[in-house]
């Protein structure tokens, strides 16, 4: 590669040491990143451009979900275990509608740096799938698995646009959910939180939604395929609330978080301050003490 640079930046009179640091800058472009802020408009999807903090695992890849050539939002995902570990997000203001006649698609990048930058509809042919199994969920991974549901992290209920709620139907932003708990409990929190944020949040929601795993496994062909998650957990962030909300409401802003047992039963939603859930994941998650899901927990600065 170097020789070919060589000679390529003979011809345009420049060192060889400059045209390949621009080879870099457009490979770093690409939607399985190093850092969120070197795609345009990734940070964009969190508080002060900032992720979570405190992921101890080095093998968790950053993805600027792209889908008809921009970014919708942003995904940690965990290539051995097959799924996102968080999903980032901007709230937009909906009447809930969910939209299920998308094509379910998947990462290119993940499984070749070659890959195009878009998440792209699956293959009709089950036998181009095993291209990239290896790092990513396919569609196999849950055609016999009745009691799971295909949950989003970034769902599509929270999303007024149809691109936007098109690019929430990407299997690197799905979860393994119990059916009980999906259409119960989950459902109904991401439906509370719809509400709340419809009516009482005045500028920009931030939203992160994420797992918690404990080592249980869809398995097909007699291999260990997708990470079942233990817990499911939410929060937002939105700084600029109405004031004069009621104060049951009030109280939870400007950021509140929530988590469940992704179960049939003890699987109700408990709501809490930022810092219980913080609290409570640490010692659930390979992550550090200094753990933290909104840039100073959503406090803004003076």
């Amino acid at each position: 590669m170097k020789h070919s640079l060589e000679r390529f930046a003979v011809s345009l009179g420049l060192s060889w040491q400059l045209v390949y640091l621009a080879v870099v800058v457009v490979v770093v472009e690409a939607s399985v990143v190093d850092d969120f802020n070197h795609v345009e408009r990734c940070k964009d999807y969190l508080y002060m451009g900032t992720p979570p903090r405190g992921y101890l695992s080095r093998s968790l890849k950053k993805i600027c979900q792209r889908y008809e050539d921009r970014p919708h939002f942003v995904t940690l995902y965990d290539p051995k275990r097959h799924i996102p570990i968080y999903s980032a997000y901007t709230f937009k203001k909906s009447d809930g509608d969910k939209r299920v006649d998308f094509p379910w698609m998947f990462e290119p990048q993940l499984a070749s740096e070659k890959g195009g930058s878009n998440m792209e509809p699956f293959p009709q042919s089950s036998l181009m799938h095993r291209n990239f199994e290896d790092t990513q969920a396919v569609l196999e991974d849950y055609t016999d698995v009745v009691q799971y549901e295909r949950g989003l992290l970034c769902p599509d209920e929270h999303q007024s646009d149809p691109t936007d709620k098109a690019a929430t139907y990407t299997l690197t932003n799905v979860v393994p959910q119990i059916r009980e708990f999906s259409i119960g409990p989950w459902a109904e929190h991401k439906e509370l939180i719809r509400k709340r944020l419809n009516n009482y949040c005045r500028g920009t929601a931030f939203m992160i939604s994420g797992v918690t795993t404990a080592g249980n496994m869809i398995r097909r062909d007699n291999t260990d395929r997708v990470a079942i998650p233990e817990y499911m957990w939410t929060a937002y962030c939105c700084t600029d609330f109405d004031h004069n909300a009621p104060y049951s409401e009030r109280y939870k802003f400007p950021v509140f978080g929530a988590y469940a047992l992704n179960d049939r039963v003890s699987n109700h939603v408990v709501e809490v301050p930022i810092k219980n859930l913080e609290k409570f994941l640490k010692g659930r998650m390979e992550v550090d003490k200094n753990f933290q899901i909104f840039y100073n927990d959503c406090v803004p600065d003076a």
